[in-house]
């Protein structure tokens, strides 16, 4: 099978587009014929050598996508010719996947490849965040950091959807219209005095802030009100300072971490989970942006869009 590969780390001119062995199915995996691959940032840093990496080179990259069964390794419930999508199965940049069984989710004729490749890990992201890290009540203000960005965008639906205001923030003018057009009621500019904004639009401060930028901690928690929450769930814009536990007890906040992998802790949960989102999609309760799309053959240059930080929605890979 053909498979995006790096033998070392480094920049994206590591990729290698090469021709390597089927994978090897254990007992509980299937295999899984790729039809659209997620592309994300989690990606990047393997390739730099930021996160571990299971095996030997050449590395495989890649833990979204979905495709088709084409051999069920004796397992019940599945059939060749299964529509099936993941969210956590390693080593999907590749034209195979063995698919562990608990990890398959069936994918509904009405949910195209290509979409479910788009959406689930950020939508699951977003669901859990959205309904177990913070539970999004009716009449509440949410604030959401990079709300333009993959996430974002997911979690500004889902909030609207659970009847909370939306308050967005972004680093220019034309990711705050992709906010504004997914529902946020308003979205202001990281590089404008925007403590000071949304404090003037709930001066009492918000419910709840969904930080992902990391060197905001402190920041989001200025503008949530008192027994309000910071949910923490990732640091693209560098480590957060330290977070003092004398103002989270004088002013009764809550910090509250958050990571997908805690929750996708079941066959049962990831089918449920996503689901819900399958659902949503159908419902037209969630609009999708259509992904960019590129051959796998063309990673390097879909890694390069994706660090050039130009893209809004997801990027896809098609094998």
């Amino acid at each position: 099978m053909k498979a995006l590969t790096f033998s070392t780390f480094g920049s994206s001119a590591v990729l290698e587009y090469i021709e390597i062995p089927n994978p090897i199915l254990k007992s509980d995996e299937i295999l899984v014929e790729m039809r659209a691959i997620g592309l994300n940032f989690a990606d990047v840093y393997r390739r730099k050598g930021n996160y571990h990496l299971k095996g030997n080179p050449p590395f495989i990259a890649g833990y979204e996508g979905a495709g088709v069964v084409v051999y069920t390794n004796n397992q019940p419930g599945f059939k060749v010719g299964d529509r099936i999508a993941f969210a956590d199965v390693p080593f999907s940049n590749a034209e195979l996947v063995a698919v562990p069984v608990t990890n398959a989710i069936p994918l509904p004729d009405s949910i195209p490849f290509e979409t479910a490749a788009t959406i689930l890990l950020q939508g699951l992201t977003a669901h859990y965040l959205a309904t177990d890290s913070h539970k999004t009540k009716k009449g509440e203000t949410v604030l959401i950091h990079a709300s333009a960005g993959g996430v974002g965008q997911f979690l500004t639906q889902i909030s609207k959807l659970l009847g909370a205001t939306v308050i967005g923030l972004t680093s220019s003018a034309e990711k705050a219209e992709i906010s504004l057009k997914n529902g946020a009621d308003q979205v202001y500019l990281y590089s404008n005095d925007w403590k000071t904004q949304v404090l003037s639009f709930r001066p009492n401060g918000v419910d709840a802030v969904y930080d992902s930028i990391g060197s905001t901690l402190n920041d989001s928690f200025e503008v949530t009100k008192i027994c309000g929450q910071v949910i923490f769930f990732g640091m693209a814009g560098g480590d957060p300072d330290f977070v003092n536990p004398r103002m989270l007890m004088d002013t009764s906040k809550t910090l509250t971490g958050g990571d997908l992998w805690s929750y996708l802790i079941s066959k049962e949960e990831r089918i449920k989970r996503a689901h819900q989102l399958f659902d949503w999609i159908n419902n037209r309760a969630i609009i999708i942006a259509p992904p960019t799309i590129f051959k796998l053959s063309e990673g390097k240059k879909a890694h390069d869009f994706l660090e050039s930080r130009k893209s809004t929605g997801k990027i896809i890979l098609i094998p």
